[in-house]
């Protein structure tokens, strides 16, 4: 398996809410949140790592990639950064 490119942690800003709903439904998901550095109540959200608790919760260890993020690095298109501009991705998928 193999995380494509995603919004990173030091990117990405969630509420309460969010937190709340991963936690009640994954405990251990809130080890993918830190306190927002910016707002009260707010918290920076590890998609990744959210990804991969999932997997390993169906019991898919092998998972590669998850380092790239979509907000800081200009080769790939994001609508947060580049302020509402349209732009397109694609993704592979295939079985061996």
């Amino acid at each position: 398996m193999w995380l494509g490119p995603a919004i990173s942690n030091a990117q990405f800003e969630v509420g309460l809410e969010v937190f709340e709903a991963f936690a009640a439904v994954q405990p251990e998901a809130a080890s993918a949140f830190e306190p927002s550095p910016y707002r009260l109540d707010h918290y920076m959200a590890d998609i990744y790592r959210l990804a991969r608790l999932r997997l390993e919760r169906l019991g898919i260890y092998q998972v590669s990639g998850g380092h790239f993020c979509t907000a800081c690095e200009p080769r790939f298109y994001s609508h947060r950064r580049d302020d509402g501009q349209t732009g397109r991705m694609a993704s592979v998928i295939w079985l061996r």
